[in-house]
This record gives structure tokens, C-alpha cells and sequence, in this order.
């Protein structure tokens, strides 16, 4: 069975309520001027990446489907509306019989996206798509930017692992989305039990400090460890004396040891001692962990370091200093009446300040160049060039209500790897810069 059909206390019954108050009352406004009806396009993008990063990674699509399938408005939720006077009962009555039946197409998780994307495209009536609006983004602004960090963590850490251990530095709820969205990036593994139970993420974990300070020696709290967890774990060695702490791991485990942590310190040099302790002592298929509020370029002023594994907390689960992604939720196009045949008109909002919006239902696809490197986003309104015919990007993910896209996490972890190997080589650099290709409009 899949630890996702038995359900979890971090679950919610009703999705109906991660939302913003004027999404019900312009519900209200629009059931009551007769345009709730009306065919709508609604259209997630970002006008820019985060400053210095070169290309984005859609996360949380998974979790979208999840949320738009539990948008309902039960009996508890809608009492809490009536007590509060949110809305009138017209209003109330429409959305006891809330069931989104219209249409999703969006980029598919793990696959990167650049300004102007048109990540996520909802089509149905405005009343059924409106309501979405801050369940949408508060999803994917958050695992996007959590996954563009892991992405550019797992670039720096190259085929070495990475271990996600931020659950004690962010809400207990995000902790378990955080994992979900580090895996997609590149991570091999949790901390976190909820995100391993939840989504089948692999979790590892052996001991902290405290553990080793509950002993009488060092010694003691290495043999009950080893005692009970076998030879092959990870012992943390930098509580007292490092080049101690390893010898009398490999006295206890043998060269059998699996692992030590380092988990403080110059980790470039301590690292190195360490190698060359447990390599003197027989030890030399014993891995070394490192920790420490570690980021990507901690990651990567590591690279010549014999380090086996890097474990990531609090950069990873905050976006490496870009918490959210910006993303926004913009009506597009909408039909000039509640016609079902009524055609649609482009819609965009125009104001200074670079918050400008592009109208008109969008597709996408990605050109490449002759080696098969990708050189511009291509976005457009109208006919699909045929030359671009086999890259769009957009796939279904709703047809009529129904969720058709439901995929594996490791199928979007592996979309991800490969969406990034597609990029010219300049996108896993570390330095600042610009998108690493440009989007066109067509």
C-alpha cells in the first residue's frame, strides 16, 4: 500500500479555507452581477527569478492536485463563513456543491521554468477557478523555491549524497512539504519521518550530541551505539576531541564503521585529518558526513574535501536566502459571456512598476540548438510553429475535474535531473547571474 492512501495527521479534511477572504467575496460580487459563469483563464508565472539565480524548478504540483481535489466547503467550514458574515447565503449554497470540473495544464514537476512561464494554466469558470488562487501559490511558491535550492545544492555537491534535516527549523507542516520538494531537487534522503511516511522519501538518522553527553565517556555512548544500531552506523565524533572520538570509533565499530559526522569547526580541514585518521587505522571504507549550516557554496568550497555526504537544515527549508518565488495567479482570458461558446478575450493587467501581465492563453516550448541544448523559453497566444510542435512543455493534469497526471515522486525527482542536463552548462554556476536563457515572446 502507498503511505499516501493511509493518510496522516499532517492532512487536512478540507482545503477550502487556505485562502484569502476576497477570493469569496469577489465570488459573492460575481454570483450576484450574473458573470460567475463566465469561461476564465487563469495563469501562474513569475516576472522574475530571485536575484542571481539562473532558471527555476517547478515543485509542488504533486501537491496541487492533492489540494484542488480536497477544495470542499463541509459543513464545519461553511458555518465558520456564516458566523463570521464572510459571505451571504446564496453564496454560502453555491459553494456547499463546490467541486472544481474545469481544466489544468502546467508544467510537470521537476521540469525548470524561467520568467514569463506559464507554469500552471487553470480554465473553467471564473467562480471555480478564482477560489484557488492562494492554495495554488502558496504551494508552489514555497516547494519551487525550496527545490531551486536543493537543485543548486545538488550541483555543488556533485555525485556526493545530500541529506535534508531542516524539520526543527520551520513549521512542522512545511518541514514534510520541504523534504518532499528537496528530493525533487536532488536529495537523497530525510530526517524527517512525516515526509518518509507521507511520500516514501528514504530517512536516516542515528544520534546527536546529546546522546554522547548522556554518557559517562564518549566511549560508552559509542559502544551502546554501535550495540544497537550495528557497525555500519554513523557515529558523531566532534562532541569532545575529534581525533580521539575517531579512534575510539574504529576501536568499538572496527573498519567496519559506516560513517562518522563532523558536525562543527573548519569542516575543509577537519575533514581531511579525519580521512587521514581512519584511512591510517584500516578504516578506509568508513564515509564522512558533514553538517553545520551548510548552503551551496558551503557545499561547494568542499569539493576538494573527502567528504561522502553533506546534511542541510536551515538553508535548505528557507530557499538558500529566497523563501518564495514570487509567483502569481492572474486572470488572462475570459469569455464575453456565460456562453459555454462564447469566445474568449484577452485580459492583462496594466500598471507601472513592472508588474505587468502579459493576456492570452499560453503555451510554451522549449528551443534547442543543434546539440540539443536549450537556447530560448518559448511563449506564445496563438498557432504552435510547427517546429516547436514536440517541445512544448505543458501537460494536462485535469480533464473536466478529474486528475489524469498523478505521477511517482521519483518520476519528477528524475524529470528534474534531466530538465537540468537539457540547460546550457552556465546554469549550475554559483555565481550571480541572469536567466540562463532568455524568453521570447511570440
Amino acid at each position: 500500500m502507498n503511505a499516501a492512501d493511509l493518510g496522516l495527521p499532517v492532512d487536512v479534511p478540507s482545503t477550502a479555507l487556505f485562502t484569502d477572504q476576497y477570493e469569496l467575496t469577489m465570488l459573492q460580487a460575481a454570483l450576484r452581477g450574473g458573470t460567475a459563469g463566465r469561461r476564465s483563464v487563469f495563469e501562474v508565472f513569475t516576472r522574475r527569478l530571485p536575484e542571481g539565480r539562473r532558471y527555476g524548478v517547478v515543485a509542488g504540483t504533486g501537491r496541487v492536485l492533492d489540494a484542488v481535489e480536497n477544495f470542499r466547503f463541509d459543513a464545519g467550514v461553511l458555518g465558520f463563513l456564516r458566523e463570521r458574515g464572510i459571505v451571504d447565503e446564496p453564496t454560502l449554497a453555491w459553494l456547499s456543491d463546490y467541486r472544481f470540473g474545469g481544466d489544468i495544464w502546467g508544467y510537470p514537476e521537476g521540469e525548470v521554468y524561467f520568467p514569463g512561464s506559464p507554469i500552471l494554466r487553470v480554465e473553467g469558470s471564473f467562480a471555480e477557478c478564482v477560489l484557488l488562487e492562494t492554495v495554488i501559490l502558496s504551494i508552489l511558491n514555497h516547494d519551487s523555491a525550496i527545490a531551486a535550492a536543493a537543485s543548486r545544492m545538488s550541483a555543488a555537491a556533485g555525485e556526493r549524497r545530500l541529506i535534508e534535516m531542516g524539520a526543527r527549523r520551520t513549521h512542522e507542516l512545511s518541514a514534510v512539504a520541504a523534504a518532499r520538494a528537496a528530493y525533487v531537487g536532488g536529495f537523497s534522503s530525510t530526517s524527517d519521518l512525516a515526509a518518509g511516511f507521507r511520500y516514501g522519501i528514504p530517512t536516516v538518522g542515528t544520534s546527536a550530541h546529546a546522546f554522547t553527553l548522556l554518557h559517562d565517556t564518549e566511549r560508552d555512548a559509542f559502544r551502546a551505539q554501535v550495540d544497537s544500531l550495528g557497525r555500519g552506523t554513523t557515529l558523531l565524533v566532534d562532541t569532545y576531541d575529534v581525533a580521539e572520538a575517531v579512534r575510539t570509533a574504529v576501536e568499538i565499530a572496527g573498519t567496519e564503521l559506516g560513517a562518522v559526522r563532523i558536525d562543527s569547526g573548519d569542516l575543509l580541514l577537519v575533514a581531511h585529518r579525519v580521512r587521514q585518521q581512519l584511512d591510517e587505522l584500516g578504516a578506509r571504507d568508513t564515509k564522512i558526513v558533514v553538517t553545520s549550516d551548510l548552503d551551496e557554496y558551503a557545499i561547494a568550497s568542499l569539493a576538494a574535501a573527502p567528504v561522502d555526504a553533506y546534511g542541510v537544515g536551515t538553508q535548505l527549508v528557507t530557499g538558500s536566502g529566497h523563501p518564495t518565488c514570487s509567483m502569481v495567479y492572474k486572470l488572462v482570458a475570459r469569455a464575453e459571456s456565460a456562453d459555454p461558446k462564447a469566445p474568449l478575450r484577452s485580459v492583462a493587467k496594466k500598471s507601472l512598476g513592472g508588474k505587468m501581465s502579459v493576456g492570452g492563453r499560453k503555451w510554451a516550448a522549449r528551443r534547442v540548438d543543434a546539440d540539443g541544448v536549450a537556447e530560448a523559453e518559448v511563449v506564445g497566444t496563438g498557432p504552435v510553429p510547427v517546429e516547436l510542435a514536440d517541445r512544448q512543455l505543458l501537460v494536462e493534469l485535469v480533464k473536466g475535474g478529474e486528475i489524469v497526471a498523478r505521477e511517482p515522486l521519483d518520476a519528477a525527482r528524475e524529470r528534474h535531473m534531466a530538465a537540468l542536463a537539457g540547460l546550457p552548462m552556465s546554469a549550475i554556476q554559483l555565481s550571480r547571474g541572469e536567466a540562463v536563457i532568455p524568453t521570447e515572446y511570440v
